[in-house]
């Protein structure tokens, strides 16, 4: 499972003194703890079982992924901002903590898979113009969710409904 590789490779990138990914890695593991106790939060108006509650608050691994992903996701946008404001030192340094998220992200699909995938939800609800976007995402966006980026996605999207 996913968790178990990202607590092993907080050991191992702790035991070769490698501090971004250990700094990177502990950031997905509290990012992974919050997601949990805001589930627990959820479950606990209804689950009064206390053990019951505990193994219905564990996270999925899709749920782990999704972390992941957010995670991978502020860092691109701060990479961006970084290039705007011209502080290129700190865009690379997000550069770098992207690619050690990565690791952990199932194979992003490309941009012409993305396209198909767009191009069949269109057809699918017979979209005809940009009003329909918002429809296209809800169809598109969980068989995605994971393996494309929303940004590309939206803008793909936006592509095809232009025509």
């Amino acid at each position: 499972m996913l968790i178990e590789k990202i607590e092993q490779n907080i050991k191992k990138a702790l035991q070769e003194k490698d501090e971004l990914k250990s700094l990177v890695l502990r950031g997905v593991k509290a990012a992974m703890h919050n997601k949990e106790i805001e589930k627990r939060t959820k479950l606990s108006k209804e689950q009064k079982d206390i053990n019951e509650l505990e193994k219905q608050s564990k996270l999925t691994e899709e749920e782990i992924i999704e972390v992941v992903s957010s995670e991978a996701k502020k860092r691109r946008e701060a990479i961006e901002e970084f290039k705007k404001g011209g502080r290129n030192e700190m865009a690379d340094k997000e550069k770098k903590e992207l690619e050690i998220l990565k690791e952990y992200l199932p194979e992003q699909m490309s941009e012409e898979n993305v396209e198909e995938e767009a191009k069949k939800a269109v057809e699918e609800i017979g979209a005809e113009g940009p009003q329909d976007t918002g429809k296209v995402m809800s169809i598109l966006m969980p068989k995605l969710k994971g393996k494309a980026d929303g940004a590309v996605v939206s803008k793909i999207v936006a592509k095809l409904l232009k025509k």
